[in-house]
């Protein structure tokens, strides 16, 4: 396995078959895909790409202990190389770009469903959870970048 930076056109693939199965691939180019500060990693295997997350200069407002944050979104990965560890070293491969950017937190808009794998790497939940129309139940989590 393999984490690369890859460009916002190579997330669009991954992100249309699991997050967005029921839309266009056009609903998987998100805002500011293509900002600057913007980053995007896949976690490759065998040379092909299986999981990807995006990392957007987003401040959150809740978190106004943290003037410079950054935002994940749309990590997804292949249902065939789910559980094998690819999203942790996805964000293992984030935190030092984040924290190089003088940005001490990184938060999300995470899908009720995936909450345990984002507790089980240090994410922590704020609030309660909400709907996204045509999507899911979502929970606001975030993590301090030491």
């Amino acid at each position: 396995m393999q984490v690369l930076r890859i460009k916002a056109i190579d997330t669009h693939p991954i992100r249309h078959k699991i997050l967005r199965p029921h839309g266009t691939i056009e609903d998987c180019r998100f805002r500011g895909d293509d900002d600057e500060l913007t980053f995007h990693l896949g976690a490759f295997v065998d040379n092909k790409l299986v999981s990807v997350a995006s990392f957007y200069f987003e401040r959150n407002e809740i978190f106004t202990e943290h003037p410079y944050q950054f935002k994940l979104r749309g990590m997804a990965t292949l249902p065939e190389y789910q559980r094998l560890g690819l999203s942790q070293a996805l964000l293992r491969t984030a935190f030092p770009v984040i924290k190089q950017n003088q940005c001490t937190l990184l938060w999300c808009n995470a899908r009720v469903s995936a909450m345990g794998f984002y507790t089980k790497v240090g994410f922590k939940p704020t609030g309660e959870p909400f709907d996204v129309p045509q999507i899911g139940k979502h929970i606001l989590m975030s993590i301090t970048i030491d």
